[in-house]
């Protein structure tokens, strides 16, 4: 059984692109495309703010009980091995530092 998570986001160059993960037999595969390109892009190591997007819908799907808590995990298991930090984490650390000022 297979697991996607499709979401679409407007580049900061106005373009509209579509994002889609898929987790099967444990592996995530995400994939990507501007709405003007004909082919998908395949990623071997996902962009930083894909695996952050994808925690943010994951996350959100789990709260509804729609998405499981492990693949929560295991996105922000990916995140930290890459010294990245979840969405949640930056905007703590940014309202922490606002705070210090």
């Amino acid at each position: 059984m297979h697991n996607q998570h499709i979401w679409k986001e407007t580049t900061a160059e106005g373009e509209k692109r579509e994002v889609r993960a898929i987790k099967f037999g444990g592996v995530w595969t995400i994939q990507a495309k501007l709405k003007n390109e004909e082919q998908w892009t395949y990623y071997k190591e996902a962009p930083a703010g894909d695996l952050r997007e994808l925690h943010d819908v994951l996350f959100r799907k789990y709260q509804r009980r729609r998405a499981a808590y492990e693949d929560v995990v295991l996105i922000e298991k990916m995140l930290a091995d890459r010294g990245e930090k979840t969405k949640a984490q930056l905007e703590t650390e940014a309202e922490a530092e606002a705070e210090n000022e």
